[in-house]
């Protein structure tokens, strides 16, 4: 059976997480929440471009504008 993509992202609440954003941007942070539209919560998070990195904080994300999202500890770390 096939999990949809807010259920696989629910195991990785909790764990830091990398995002490639439409425009190049990289943000890298703790997933703290998300929606049924993908809309993301990260806290603690650093933004990374080409020619500068940065501390945000805690933002949140329109899910729209998400590409990738790369959890380096993987869904398997969360115990449930």
């Amino acid at each position: 059976m096939v999990e949809a993509p807010t259920h696989l992202l629910e195991r990785v609440l909790e764990q830091r997480v990398t995002l490639v954003l439409k425009d190049a941007r990289q943000l890298t942070g703790k997933l703290l929440g998300l929606d049924e539209h993908m809309n993301l919560v990260l806290e603690d998070a650093d933004e990374s471009t080409a020619e500068q990195t940065r501390h945000l904080g805690r933002v949140v994300l329109r899910g729209s504008n998400v590409v990738t999202l790369h959890a380096p500890q993987g869904a398997s770390a969360k115990s449930t």
